[in-house]
């Protein structure tokens, strides 16, 4: 496991804000691509799951994504008849929204628990998903991190950031969920795609992107040992010379960049000795966020599993003031 030293000490890590150029054109592409997505058709269905939990209400929910795309998510939460608060949560790299009841603690806590299949993941880890990704794109590395990334309109996290924003006005739709009290998470991939959907929808409310990958691409993707970065890396060493419209791709989904934009109060994860999402790209998501109320919880000794269910219970603390 490497040493956090590897990457910079906490000290420089609290100041460290790269200088990351903007698009000229991101909010107009991400206005633009999220419009068509609500132009096009899909209708929201949530049918009732019937299995042996009894004191939570499961259903299988599936709206519509990117380009009308049917994505799917599991809702769960308590058997109450007012509108509660929702928690939005994505999933990390190569995983699935698994199998009902896998994930019970937001909903026993008395939130509507809602968590997003990937589309076309959910066969690295965990009890699979069941959402594809029906758009193709050009020669890619093995993995999903190179999926069109020769151009930002046909990126493949484009598609998989629309969907969880596509969530959010999914939840805002449910008449149980509170619409003045929804929180978006996240763990890893989740993380980043939790910052995307906080970015681009004001009606997040708040913020809890744990260890969250997709930040700081120039200093990832140069510098972090492990996949997936390292596909990026690979793909730059068969396609010589796509550096610079790799990285303006990127660009368009730099967490680090979108952070910019959210103002709900957020609550971020940090493992000093993660070496798969470096401290450097989540303190340079964190740094440019754009909330006042924003806070770092920093696990000095641990690598990518971050702080686990610890982490959770600060989440649910911290949220439970807000909300």
């Amino acid at each position: 496991m490497a040493l956090f030293r590897t990457d910079m000490p906490l000290a420089e890590l609290r100041s460290y804000s790269p200088e990351l150029a903007e698009p000229a054109d991101l909010d107009d592409f991400w206005a633009g691509t999220l419009r068509e997505s609500r132009d096009a058709a899909g209708t929201i269905i949530l049918v009732p799951h019937d299995g042996p939990l009894r004191e939570v209400i499961v259903e299988d929910l599936t709206f519509p994504g990117f380009a009308g795309d049917p994505i799917r998510a599991w809702v769960t939460r308590p058997r109450t008849k007012e509108p509660r608060p929702a928690v939005i949560e994505y999933l990390g790299y190569g995983g699935g929204r698994g199998i009902p009841g896998e994930r019970l603690a937001w909903a026993t806590a008395g939130y509507v628990h809602i968590i997003m299949d990937t589309r076309g993941q959910g066969s690295g880890w965990g009890s699979g998903g069941v959402t594809a990704d029906p758009h193709g794109a050009g020669p890619a590395t093995p993995g999903f991190m190179t999926r069109g990334i020769l151009d930002p309109a046909d990126y493949y996290y484009r598609r998989v950031f629309t969907d969880a924003v596509r969530l959010v006005d999914a939840a805002l739709a449910l008449p149980f969920v509170d619409a003045e009290r929804i929180a978006v998470t996240g763990v890893s991939q989740g993380g980043g795609t939790a910052i995307a959907a906080a970015a681009l929808h004001e009606g997040v409310c708040a913020v809890m992107p744990d260890v969250p990958f997709l930040c700081d691409f120039p200093r990832s993707v140069s510098t972090t040992p492990l996949a997936p970065f390292t596909e990026i890396v690979q793909y730059l060493s068969v396609h010589r010379g796509a550096e610079e419209q790799v990285h303006r791709t990127l660009a368009y989904v730099d967490g680090a960049i979108l952070a910019r934009r959210i103002t709900a109060p957020a609550l971020y994860s940090v493992a000093l000795m993660d070496d798969i999402v470096l401290p450097s790209s989540v303190f340079a998501a964190f740094n440019a966020t754009g909330s006042v109320d924003k806070h770092i919880e920093v696990y000095g000794y641990n690598g990518h599993e971050g702080g686990g269910f610890h982490q959770w219970m600060r989440q649910a603390a911290w949220l439970a003031e807000r909300f």
